[in-house]
């Protein structure tokens, strides 16, 4: 049985989170601080852009923090060959556990779910191909609750790893991120047979309890608000 989760150290807390240090404009040190913050706080991944595997692993060596690559990110719209090669590319790191990949949420607006379902089935395979988890980047925030429920059933049907609600990158809507109610919708669906990472708008700690005490996994946070869900002064 779970502890509640306002009762739970920084450490265990920490387990909760994958440190999100994915902005395109950040320097090599700022992703090297970053990334050895997220390790000193026992995060369970940094999630980097995959052209900073080779500099973030020596941070992480010997710790219990691993690196999630982010493929085909912000869109997810490239062709399933380039997906695959960038999969093949970052899966080879010891370094990398978890993966996590953009569905194409411009077909799941167009109802294309026999093309969403043969992409992400390739993708998934390849993941485990190399022994690595999968999650899965819905963009809920673009998506209608029964878009949202569709694919939910197509990542049970395929054997993803993870579902996962947003990239933190979307415009042009209305943000609620990983939302107790998109979260709810996310558990119902995939009832236990995948597990959930939540991401966007995760900014209070009221909120990140909240939502470990639902049973969520995992949780993408940006570095701004990893000190304020940890409570940390």
């Amino acid at each position: 049985m779970k502890n509640n989760a306002s009762k739970m150290s920084i450490k265990e807390l920490a387990k909760y989170i994958d440190y999100s240090v994915l902005k395109p404009e950040f320097t090599e040190e700022e992703i090297i601080d970053l990334t050895k913050d997220g390790v000193s706080l026992g995060c369970a991944t940094i999630c980097i852009n995959p052209g900073y595997i080779s500099l973030c692993e020596p941070y992480v060596k010997d710790s219990e923090t691993t690196l999630c690559p982010v493929v085909d990110f912000p869109f997810g719209t490239s062709s399933t060959n380039s997906r695959l090669k960038q999969i093949e590319d970052v899966a080879k790191y010891n370094s990398v556990k978890e993966i996590d990949i953009v569905a194409n949420y411009g077909l799941i607006r167009s109802n294309n779910y026999e093309a969403v379902e043969k992409d992400l089935k390739a993708c998934v395979d390849k993941v485990h191909e190399y022994g690595k988890e999968i999650k899965i980047i819905f963009e809920t925030d673009a998506l209608n609750e029964k878009q949202i429920r569709d694919i939910c059933k197509i990542c049970v049907n395929i054997n993803a790893d993870f579902v996962k609600t947003s990239t933190g990158f979307l415009t042009g809507f209305e943000l609620k991120g990983a939302s107790i109610e998109t979260i709810k919708i996310l558990m119902e669906e995939v009832s236990g047979k995948c597990k959930i990472k939540g991401s966007g708008s995760i900014r209070t700690r009221e909120h990140f309890l909240q939502l470990i005490d639902m049973g969520i996994d995992r949780m993408g946070i940006g570095y701004k608000s990893v000190p304020v869900v940890l409570d940390i002064k």
